[in-house]
């Protein structure tokens, strides 16, 4: 039996689903079931109300965008002009159970945003420049819209036996596996 190695085991404060407890700046972790944009909904209304400045960013995936949740709290986004919620939705056209478009296909999910009323922008989610050029865009944008960025990923990007891969959703590296990884990650980056 090998042994499994995972972020925790590191001390990462990424370790699977963003936990609040320990990732400063999370302040609600939901997992996959789409209450996570409910809540972004919720606090950027009560920024609204409170005459704050400041903006609620939420992270969703594609398979969340499989719920009915999220379209419902899109609609109250628009409903109350949330020009200081940002909606990243990571693209990757995989859930935990496959491939999106077997499961519950999810469509164009630029044009989705875009028709419930969303300011949307599509980019390379594996290019920090583009992420912070789609964030320096919406800067000042107060237009009565709320944002979305669609972030175009490859699950497992940079590890070849990860890559495009459902079975990876939440499955820990053995040991050989880990460093495998960790090798290609770090050629990689350097």
């Amino acid at each position: 039996h090998d042994t499994i190695y995972t972020l925790r085991q590191y001390g990462s404060i990424l370790q699977g689903h963003p936990d609040m407890k320990k990732t400063p700046g999370i302040d609600i972790s939901t997992g996959s079931l789409g209450q996570g944009l409910s809540a972004g909904v919720g606090m950027a209304i009560a920024a609204k109300m409170d005459r704050k400045s400041y903006r609620t960013f939420v992270l969703v995936g594609d398979g969340e965008c499989q719920e009915g949740q999220i379209w419902e709290a899109a609609e109250t986004a628009v409903k109350y002009k949330l020009d200081n919620l940002v909606v990243f939705v990571d693209d990757n056209g995989l859930q935990c159970d496959g491939a999106c478009a077997d499961i519950m296909p999810t469509l164009d999910l630029e044009k989705k945003f875009s028709a419930f009323g969303f300011e949307t922008i599509r980019i390379d989610g594996h290019k920090m420049e583009s992420i912070v050029a789609a964030l320096d865009s919406i800067r000042g944008s107060r237009n009565e819209l709320p944002k979305c960025i669609i972030l175009d990923t490859v699950k497992g990007k940079g590890v070849s036996f990860m890559e495009d891969v459902a079975g990876w959703h939440g499955k820990a590296p053995n040991k050989e596996q880990y460093e495998q990884a960790i090798r290609e990650i770090d050629g990689g980056l350097n």
